[in-house]
């Protein structure tokens, strides 16, 4: 599994969060067979979702971050739960590219920069919460940060990398959040921007033997913290034979019938997963028949 530390300094003026988010990444690599241009930008958007999902407070909270920039990755899709678990999946996870100008992966190419962030959070009551703002990059930590300045206004750093070896072999994958907390003024903006000049990549502290911990006590010298949460995320998707049925219910009568195939049957697959689900035309027939009730039933009582 992967590991998710959050910490805030003793006067309360700086929030950080950390996480070795390798597990996380391997997994959606094996699930997706994505290219590495995918896994990293994939992987990015994983870490990102995985820390920012943690921050909400609500168990049934879940939050959806959406980045498609025009790009030949198409639209790349993450998804956490309130604990930091994660799921998401690339529209074109096979993509082929060339790496950039400075010999690395074009991430920002790949996902492009003529497009939108879109962020969802969903605190399981009422309407979700949804924000949407333009591309600054396509590299995704430099959007998730525009993303806090721009619809939170939270002064944020976010750095989020994935690492490969010589041979394209994914061995490392992290973030880091930091936010300075509505009473911190600029002899913290200054520190942290000193901090910033000599910070190595996170993938390095992780590749070097740094735990989370480790890393957030690095990142901020000079600061007392106090850890808050450590504890272990992982990919986890939550699909299921329920919850495939009740996608089925949002659809007409007849368009339930009519979704068997030949062999008597219609198959689901979960994009965030690749698992496969069968309902019988038995069982189309059931639910189509509770859907014919249902719609009575609503159109007796308007």
């Amino acid at each position: 599994m992967s590991k998710l530390v959050r910490c805030i300094t003793a006067d309360g003026l700086v929030m950080a969060a950390a996480i070795d988010s390798t597990d996380i990444v391997r997994k959606a690599q094996e699930l997706h067979r994505t290219t590495p241009v995918i896994t990293s930008a994939l992987g990015r958007l994983l870490t990102g979702a995985s820390i920012m999902g943690n921050k909400l407070k609500e168990d049934n909270a879940s939050l959806t971050l959406r980045m498609n920039g025009g790009g030949p990755a198409g639209s790349i899709i993450a998804v956490s739960d309130s604990k930091g678990n994660v799921r998401g999946y690339a529209q074109e996870a096979g993509l082929l590219l060339m790496p950039n100008a400075r010999g690395q992966l074009d991430v920002s190419g790949a996902i492009g920069k003529e497009g939108t962030l879109t962020v969802m959070k969903d605190y399981g009551y009422g309407q979700p919460y949804c924000s949407q703002i333009p591309l600054v990059t396509g590299e995704v930590a430099e959007d998730l940060t525009a993303y806090y300045a721009i619809s939170e206004q939270v002064p944020t750093i976010f750095c989020i990398g994935v690492h490969f070896d010589g041979l394209w072999k994914l061995d490392k994958a992290g973030g880091l959040l930091i936010q300075l907390m509505p009473a911190a003024d600029y002899r913290e903006i200054e520190r942290l921007e000193e901090m910033l000049k000599t910070m190595p990549p996170v993938t390095r502290m992780l590749l070097d033997g740094n735990t989370p911990e480790q890393i957030l006590e690095k990142t901020l010298p000079g600061f007392e913290l106090e850890i808050f949460d450590s504890q272990q995320v992982e990919y986890r998707c939550d699909c299921s034979q329920e919850r495939v049925e009740r996608a089925f219910m949002t659809m007409q009568p007849d368009e339930i019938r009519g979704l068997a195939d030949e062999s008597g049957k219609a198959e689901a697959l979960c994009h965030f997963c690749n698992k496969k689900y069968y309902v019988t035309r038995e069982r189309l027939e059931e639910l189509a028949t509770l859907q014919e009730q249902r719609l009575r039933q609503n159109d007796m009582v308007n």
